[in-house]
């Protein structure tokens, strides 16, 4: 099995099951993440959104997993966003969560495991990013 095919099945599961946790319970991940409640409708409702995008992304990871080197390349920005993101979060913000650092820290191993797949692979960066 290639590394990539291993980086996108694991990212499939790892977002599946966050955007299965946010569409069924958005205001107990919310907590378990950032230590914060979801009070309002509008938050339900855009968690819920997040949950979506993040169980397209799952699915689109673990369709990919033969031949995915732009989708490589389009997590390697995710992760790199959600990473800092998170990071803002618990120091400009100072939510706190049980899972908030170990949430980083995975980001931030996605994140390098996104990046040395790419380097890995020749042809694998888009045009754009790498150009020949």
């Amino acid at each position: 099995m290639t590394i990539m095919k291993k980086l996108l099945i694991i990212t499939a599961a790892i977002e599946g099951g966050t955007g299965i946790g946010l569409l069924a319970a958005p205001a107990v991940l919310a907590q378990l993440l950032l230590g914060g409640t979801l009070d309002t409708p509008a938050a339900l409702t855009v968690a819920r959104v997040g949950g979506t995008a993040l169980l397209a992304i799952s699915v689109a990871c673990w369709l990919s997993r033969e031949n995915g080197r732009a989708l490589v390349a389009a997590m390697l920005l995710y992760n790199v966003v959600v990473a800092g993101l998170l990071v803002h979060a618990a120091l400009a913000l100072a939510l706190s969560g049980l899972g908030l650092w170990p949430a980083v820290i995975l980001h931030a191993v996605m994140t390098v495991w996104c990046v040395t797949t790419l380097l890995r692979q020749p042809g694998t960066l888009p045009q754009a990013i790498h150009p020949d």
